[in-house]
């Protein structure tokens, strides 16, 4: 009897298999999970903090912007104050406007032709991975800060901090309590990390949790 009960067990499996073949879903892809890992990456130069990805991963049209850089292997996307940012030698008012006034932003996008690694060497890298569920979540935080009209690539407004970058507005505004690493924290909570967002001000506030999650998932 119980070979019986067995032998109906499986005929119901095989059925509920057939009859989400029929409907086209597969079992194993209803939140993304298991549509394997994304590795992505984390830079960070001291003080600020930005987001690479792979740019071949990201769908046709996901980051309208992204055309300005076809042969890009990654992009890096940073986030920061619309004056102070842009500027290479900002000055004290600039400072205080950007620390204490809520003050427009921009979105930093670079193309990088290699790994961030080997591009800023200066530079922490932490690899990080997201299922596929998270990197499209991700994906859709980063479309999102850029301030543009409809689906239309946004302008840029300035050149950016390499010959290989580029300044966009972005959605928004700076101030102490949301600053590029805050940015980036939230970006990364989007994505499924265990990140916190509050209090997450300067870049170690941010690289040191990093670090833990990097070793968890035996990230760099």
């Amino acid at each position: 009897m119980r070979h019986g009960w067995m032998h109906i067990g499986w005929m119901l499996v095989l059925g509920a298999g057939l009859l989400l073949v029929a409907c086209g879903v597969s079992p194993a892809a209803d939140d993304g999970s298991q549509q394997g890992e994304v590795a992505i990456f984390v830079t960070s130069n001291g003080w600020h903090s930005e987001i690479v990805v792979p740019r071949a991963l990201l769908a046709a049209g996901a980051i309208p912007e992204a055309a300005e850089f076809p042969d890009a292997a990654y992009l890096s996307f940073g986030w920061g104050d619309e004056t102070y940012y842009p500027e290479p030698d900002p000055t004290f008012a600039e400072t205080l406007n950007a620390a204490f006034l809520p003050t427009p932003a921009v979105v930093h996008l670079a193309g990088l032709s290699g790994h961030p690694g080997a591009i800023f060497p200066g530079d922490e890298v932490v690899e990080l991975r997201l299922s596929g569920a998270g990197f499209a979540r991700l994906t859709a935080y980063l479309k999102a800060s850029f301030a543009r009209q409809g689906e239309a690539p946004g302008r840029p407004v300035t050149p950016g901090l390499y010959a290989f970058s580029r300044f966009y507005p972005a959605t928004g505004k700076f101030h102490l309590f949301n600053t590029c690493n805050t940015w980036t924290a939230r970006g990364l909570q989007e994505g499924g990390l265990a990140v916190r967002v509050f209090a997450t001000v300067r870049a170690e506030d941010l690289m040191a949790q990093l670090r833990k999650i990097a070793a968890g998932y035996g990230g760099e």
